[in-house]
């Protein structure tokens, strides 16, 4: 039943799996019925050239080859809809959030004429419990796998928004394409367990209600043998596995991702694709995490060079290029993206605009004066400018805003080095942590700062907590273990001093925690976060801190499982 051309040296089970899994496109009998004139051959290589052309940096060429026949063939349909769920997933842009969501819900639809059609009895029962398959038609077991593929993609798109309400909406999700998946023997589920083993445990008690668990090992396991089956499925796969590496595990882990195998897996991208902007991107990328940072800028410069066309790349660029100078403390040039940002991007511009100002208030005044920005008016901006979805927030504007709150006042009082706790918000001492010369001239700069603190009655505790858990960083990244933990404790002891900014405390705890597990006292290490997880709550960026604790959990492994949870008093 396959062409000749497709068939490799598998077993025929794993034939039929990479058959399901691998290949988006792959059509046998919906576009022989539907659309007379493609047939599988024909289709599987319009896919093939679509996919050149994308990473070739010819976006709306792939796009325009898959279009015509989106709303007959399902399998044109996935890939026109996986193109722009890559967009929105490079990009992080509402817009492209939005023009993913809509063509996803239409490929939904376009399945669904091709499903059996069940009563509601079937159709509630399939929410929760494997369906048989042995009474579908052909036709209608490709509807299946093809509406299952999209599901998860559109449940995927709901964990860039990180409240609870869109971590239990795109569980529910995967839940639904798991048992799709699983009623049509395609044996791996690699994203769904990907992305379960990311959330944090009272995510994960409702998932388990639900009735299955997170395995990421298993699910990195099977996207490792998509992106090396040489088929469509490929590059999702590898795609997949980068952003978990370089962007997941960065800003929702402990900040370790698996820099040599995203190399590994870019390889042959680079060796095909040297232009690509994608491929230059995600090389940029890992050269920057990996502390190699002159040549990540060379890198990003490069990849905003190759295209013009999805100009939101030029954006990310930007936005790593704001940090990849931040970490230089290299503050006119990183003020430079940050400009651009605010001026071209609509991702977040209460971001941006604070990020500026940020950045601004590092440098010193008749800079500031000669660039004729206003370190107060932009600050000022920022509470006007959050987005909100569904009346909610996103966290690290709810953020930026309840910092920029005093500037609002007739008299502002200045934050503290701003533009280094947001590098730590978004877990950029990891980076800068592979290069001690770096910590060493930001551990330079915060003693010169401490010393500067005004005595301020309303913010003083505050500022001074701030610079002792940076501080607190740069001295264990440095290996000073002693003086880090003195630092943090200052804080911990502070706790009843603080008056605005509640979240030092338990991401406080939360470092102290992997300063146990450095020193190898991992009971003690598992208690701390134990005890953040069970006593504190209300405080900016809980959900960011959770993820955090539960990728710091994981790495300690069987181990935590044997402790029972913390109940120590706050």
């Amino acid at each position: 039943m396959y062409p000749t051309w497709f068939i490799s040296n598998k077993t025929q089970q794993n034939l039929c799996f990479h058959y399901l899994i691998c290949d988006l496109m792959s059509d046998l009998q919906t576009c022989l019925s539907r659309s007379p004139n493609m047939d599988l051959e024909k289709a599987l290589k319009e896919c093939y050239i679509a996919l050149n052309l994308f990473l070739n940096n010819r976006f709306a060429d792939a796009l325009n080859l898959l279009s015509p026949w989106k709303r007959q063939s399902m399998y044109h349909a996935m890939g026109y809809s996986s193109i722009l769920v890559m967009q929105a997933g490079m990009t992080f842009e509402q817009k492209d959030i939005d023009a993913a969501m809509t063509s996803l819900s239409e490929s939904l639809q376009l399945c669904q004429r091709f499903r059996k059609k069940s009563g509601i009895v079937e159709t509630l029962a399939s929410l929760w419990y494997k369906q048989p398959t042995d009474n579908l038609t052909e036709e209608e077991m490709h509807a299946e796998l093809c509406y299952a593929e999209v599901l998860l993609q559109k449940a995927v798109l709901t964990f860039l928004d990180e409240s609870f309400i869109s971590f239990m909406k795109g569980g529910m999700g995967i839940r639904k394409s798991y048992l799709m998946y699983n009623a049509c023997l395609i044996y791996s589920l690699f994203i769904c367990y990907q992305m379960l083993s990311l959330l944090p445990s009272r995510v994960l008690r409702l998932m388990e209600f639900l009735g299955f668990s997170g395995d990421r090992e298993m699910g990195l396991s099977e996207l490792r043998e998509g992106a090396a089956s040489n088929s469509l499925r490929s590059i999702l796969s590898t795609v997949t596995l980068l952003m978990f590496h370089l962007y997941i595990t960065v800003i929702l882990g402990t900040g370790q991702g698996n820099l040599t195998e995203a190399e590994a897996l870019l390889e042959p991208y680079v060796e095909n694709f040297p232009n690509g902007a994608i491929i230059v991107f995600y090389t940029a990328r890992i050269a920057l995490l990996k502390g190699n940072i002159t040549f990540a800028q060379e890198r990003f410069l490069a990849c905003i060079a190759a295209q013009e066309e999805w100009r939101q790349i030029h954006h990310m660029c930007y936005w790593e290029l704001m940090w990849a100078y931040s970490f230089e403390q290299n503050w006119r040039e990183a003020y430079r993206y940050a400009d651009l940002l605010s001026k071209n991007s609509k991702w977040s511009q209460a971001i941006f605009v604070f990020q500026k100002a940020a950045i601004l208030s590092m440098l010193p005044e008749e800079e500031v004066t000669e660039l004729r920005e206003n370190v107060v008016e932009l600050f000022r901006q920022v509470d006007g400018l959050r987005l909100r979805f569904a009346g909610k927030s996103i966290p690290t504007e709810k953020f930026a805003a309840k910092k920029a709150e005093r500037y609002s006042s007739s008299h502002p009082v200045k934050l503290v080095v701003p533009a280094l706790e947001m590098m730590y918000v978004w877990n950029g001492f990891s980076v800068v942590g592979k290069r001690p010369d770096l910590i060493q001239n930001i551990l330079t700069t915060l003693v010169k700062a401490e010393k500067q603190l005004e005595d301020d009655p309303k913010y003083h505790v505050d500022n001074q907590c701030v610079v002792q858990l940076l501080k607190g960083l740069c001295l264990k990244e440095l290996g000073h273990l002693v003086q880090a933990e003195l630092c943090f404790n200052h804080i911990i002891s502070s706790e009843n001093n603080i008056k605005h900014d509640h979240y030092l405390v338990p991401f406080t705890m939360y470092e102290l925690g992997l300063l146990h597990k450095e020193r190898g006292d991992i009971k003690t290490a598992i208690t701390v976060l134990e005890n953040v997880k069970m006593n504190y709550k209300d405080y900016s960026m809980e959900s960011r801190l959770h993820f955090r604790i539960h990728a710091a959990l994981n790495t300690m492994g069987s181990f935590s499982a044997k402790l029972p949870p913390s109940r120590t008093p706050a």
